[in-house]
């Protein structure tokens, strides 16, 4: 099993949701954190809080990515694993649908992401090892009515990571799908607060445990894709 304590982590969109739980979980368990987000002042109180690294960084301004994550591997004195966790989501039936509507959300869950994943797989390839960890949805593996937008985005996130698994093994590189079902987190709401926790439905904690699962798989092997479902949540 793959030792937390002392592993260099990186996660974005890190200050709120099932980034802030995972980076909690991973700090609290030694590991060496850095968190991502857009808003400074909340992205600092939460890094105090949670004893990690904040790096002020909006994954859709490109040209700040290389800079920001040559940051965090200095402040951390490496990457060992790579959490592209930042995400957004728009709704709304087929004959609703604008074009700003795919390039807002594909400019943070897929262009974004994949910048991110091409700066940190540099360091990953140098070392000749690393984990990279996707956090897709369940609504990458099926379809749902007024979901166009944010299903193409998750869609393309699978894909991508299909590809990246292939081309980066040979590096030891493990790329991994992470895909949740619906968590009530401040994701989707325009002013960014946390929604309550529903007793029937998945928490963030639950995502980051299986993250952290995955992440501490010995490395000579992975778990490609992990689908988590709430059990019952009707």
């Amino acid at each position: 099993m793959l030792k937390l304590s002392g592993l260099k982590v990186l996660i974005t969109g890190g200050s709120s949701g099932i980034g802030k739980a995972t980076a909690k979980k991973l700090s609290n368990a030694g590991a060496i954190v850095s968190i991502t987000g857009r808003d400074k002042k909340k992205l600092e109180s939460v890094a105090a809080d949670i004893n990690v690294i904040p790096i002020h960084l909006d994954v859709t301004k490109y040209n700040s990515i290389a800079v920001k994550t040559l940051d965090a591997f200095h402040s951390m004195g490496g990457i060992d694993v790579l959490i592209n966790n930042a995400g957004i989501g728009e709704f709304g039936p087929l004959e609703s649908v604008k074009v700003d509507q795919f390039e807002r959300v594909f400019a943070t869950n897929v262009y974004g992401l994949t910048m991110m994943t091409q700066e940190v797989a540099k360091f990953m390839k140098t070392q000749e090892r690393g984990t990279i960890i996707n956090i897709g949805s369940t609504a990458s593996t099926n379809g749902f009515a007024s979901g166009s937008v944010y299903c193409a985005s998750k869609f393309a996130v699978r894909g991508l990571t299909a590809c990246w698994r292939n081309e980066l093994r040979k590096n030891n590189i493990r790329v991994i799908l992470i895909n949740p079902s619906e968590v009530p987190t401040a994701f989707n709401n325009k002013d960014r607060k946390e929604r309550e926790e529903e007793q029937k439905k998945l928490r963030s904690k639950d995502i980051a445990h299986a993250i952290i699962s995955a992440i501490q798989m010995d490395e000579r092997g992975f778990i490609p894709e992990l689908n988590v479902w709430a059990t019952n949540p009707f």
